[in-house]
């Protein structure tokens, strides 16, 4: 699938409108559930924009090519569009689509009742773990929906989560190109522990919360 997908981007190189459709393609069809992985998406497109700014040799004369900045705005618009097509689903069909048998295959009791408890707990800030985790974006943004979360919640924490990784994935990549990927990876490892650290102290917190609160009193 990686390599349909850099060899999709590569035969557009000269057709910028195209590689703007390919993106919201792959990611409308990423949000159905099939293994599109968003970050081989935006690093393809990435390297067509580095191509574009640092060509190997001078561009055939009067051929068009991706904006970096467009590709940007449209990478953005078209993660956050299926995102919230995931979102939508959920919440139209609502708590009994974790019942059909095609999602139990698709996930385990276990993990369901984890991603439901986070919810419940914490309403919409999941959905920043549901971005960057992989494999539980799909019901995790699900959840959301179906448990009715608000939209403008969801777009609110999501628009943040994005805006985290997308456009910067595509900016460096564009300017840096390959060099730059062993760097994002180091990147992605600080956020993750960053991340972790403060998920851990909120937990932590909100336990002695609950310990120093005082008994209720029997009626």
């Amino acid at each position: 699938m990686e390599e349909f997908i850099q060899q999709t981007f590569l035969g557009l190189a000269y057709q910028p409108l195209a590689v703007y459709a390919a993106i919201v393609g792959f990611m409308l069809l990423s949000s159905v559930g099939l293994p599109l992985p968003e970050e081989v998406v935006l690093l393809s497109a990435g390297f067509l924009a580095h191509y574009a700014i640092f060509p190997d040799s001078p561009h055939p004369e009067g051929v068009n090519l991706v904006n970096i900045h467009v590709l940007a705005v449209v990478s953005m618009i078209a993660v956050m569009g299926s995102d919230y097509m995931i979102y939508f689903l959920g919440k139209k069909a609502g708590p009994s689509i974790f019942e059909s048998r095609i999602f139990r295959r698709m996930m385990s009791k276990d993990r369901l009742d984890k991603t439901k408890s986070w919810v419940q707990k914490y309403g919409s800030w999941p959905v920043i773990v549901f971005r960057f985790t992989p494999g539980v974006r799909f019901p995790g943004h699900l959840m959301c929906g179906a448990m009715g979360l608000s939209p403008w919640k969801f777009i609110a924490v999501d628009f943040l989560a994005a805006g985290i990784s997308v456009p910067t994935q595509i900016y460096f990549v564009g300017y840096y190109g390959r060099d730059i990927l062993r760097y994002l990876q180091q990147a992605k490892i600080y956020l993750f522990g960053g991340l972790a650290v403060i998920a851990v102290i909120y937990f932590y917190r909100k336990w002695r919360q609950s310990k120093d609160q005082p008994p209720a009193a029997a009626v």
